[in-house]
């Protein structure tokens, strides 16, 4: 079979990650080489966790990762990441913390934003088309014409996480 696009994820044992690895997205899987990358890019990290039963899951796919407008705007200013949350429960559970934090709720699909070195500031659940679009373009405009406030928002969310998961 010949597809149009391929990407890191298509290197993956994950069924979860395997089903994105023909995404006009540059997913990328979790790894520290990727922060890397974003740090010396000077980009976002912008981390989506799911699994593959997950309903929600694959309409986001469907609406948002295999959009090519969507996906030109992520790959253009967010390092992406995909991450099965079965098989990282680990890191399901930081970012879960955070939207949680954030939002007051939690679920799947799990969308973050992070700064370069993983520390979040934004997060939601499933997210439409046009607003997913106007949410990456204000955060990408808040990174480059705000950082500080971004940087101040991280820190403390980061404090909250640290807290909450010392009791």
């Amino acid at each position: 079979m010949s597809y149009k696009h391929t990407n890191a994820l298509i290197n993956e044992s994950s069924p979860y990650l395997l089903q994105h690895a023909h995404n006009p997205v540059n997913w990328e899987p979790w790894s520290t080489t990727a922060l890397e990358k974003a740090k010396n890019e000077n980009k976002l990290v912008l981390i989506s966790i799911g699994y593959a039963a997950c309903h929600w899951c694959h309409v986001m796919e469907k609406e948002c990762f295999e959009d090519e407008e969507v996906a030109n705007l992520m790959n253009e200013n967010f390092i992406n990441i995909k991450i099965d949350r079965e098989e990282r429960p680990d890191i399901d559970h930081l970012y879960m913390d955070a939207v949680q934090m954030m939002t007051g709720r939690g679920g799947w699909p799990l969308n973050v934003v992070t700064l370069p070195d993983g520390r979040p500031f934004w997060g939601a659940t499933y997210v439409k088309k046009d607003d997913w679009m106007n949410v990456l373009k204000e955060l990408t405009r808040l990174y480059q014409e705000e950082p500080d406030k971004i940087n101040g928002y991280a820190k403390d969310l980061a404090e909250g996480i640290k807290a909450i998961n010392l009791v």
